[in-house]
């Protein structure tokens, strides 16, 4: 007598959990891929693979738009401790003189009423690596340039100690339990985007990377921008580029204006 087979597709039971294998795991499918991240307020069907990297916490596309145009420098200066020091009295009152020079565009007090940075109270490592990379031709602007070539090391510390110990441009500091914008305060992990205030002051700082916090609108995006398209590279290890590259025009108009917010009353 032949034995009864029990996996052959004959078998009725055999057929029916072949199939409801099938149903399950489109159904896990759907469920993971589709259902819970349109749940998302931001979620936009993109396609199969776009919601795959979705679901895996990776980013579908490495670029935005066409591939951004890379900068021909890149930052040579390197940070030290050191560069974050307080400044002499001697030395504040030789980057005051200095300064002089500067306030076209950044104001008697280091603020500016154009779109050019405020420098009031700006961390001193930050003002000494931007002028660096303007002496040394790694970010790009004739008017910097120009004015940064003949200056030494340090005329370069002075003028950092000086606007280092002005106020700083805000009304007060940025904390959590204010609204901040998405990128702001969690950035986009699915897009490696870290949280702006990680790094940029308020709540806390990363050396060398720069206080926001009442900068111009007008100035932070095109910063932004500029990093986006590869235009601007002094940042060490392509950092800002890195997050700006998957930026869309309204995130980084949202940021802008939140850190232009901050602006303290004018003084001038």
């Amino acid at each position: 007598m032949k034995a009864h087979d029990t996996t052959g597709w004959r078998n009725p039971w055999f057929r029916k959990s072949i199939l409801w294998l099938i149903v399950l795991t489109v159904g896990a499918f759907l469920a993971g891929f589709v259902l819970l991240p349109s749940v998302h307020s931001d979620f936009s069907a993109k396609g199969v693979w776009a919601s795959i990297c979705r679901a895996a916490g990776v980013p579908a596309d490495w670029s935005f738009g066409a591939a951004p145009r890379q900068a021909a420098t890149a930052t040579d200066v390197v940070l030290d401790r050191s560069m974050g020091k307080e400044g002499s009295r001697q030395a504040v009152g030789r980057g005051a003189t200095l300064a002089l020079n500067c306030t076209m565009c950044h104001g008697a007090q280091g603020m500016s009423t154009s779109d050019a940075p405020n420098l009031s109270g700006q961390y001193p490592e930050v003002i000494i690596k931007q002028l660096m990379d303007y002496r040394g031709g790694k970010r790009g602007s004739p008017i910097m340039v120009a004015l940064s070539r003949n200056l030494s090391d340090a005329d370069i510390a002075d003028l950092a100690a000086y606007y280092a110990q002005l106020p700083k441009a805000r009304t007060a500091p940025t904390t959590y339990d204010e609204e901040l914008p998405a990128l702001v305060r969690v950035g986009a992990p699915l897009r490696n985007i870290a949280p702006c205030v990680s790094c940029h002051g308020g709540i806390d700082q990363k050396f060398g990377a720069p206080w926001l916090e009442g900068m111009p609108k007008g100035y932070l995006a095109l910063q932004l921008k500029a990093f986006r398209s590869g235009e601007r590279g002094n940042d060490s290890e392509a950092q800002m580029r890195n997050v700006a590259r998957t930026m869309t025009d309204a995130e980084i108009e949202d940021v802008s204006a939140f850190y232009a917010r901050k602006a303290g009353p004018r003084t001038e």
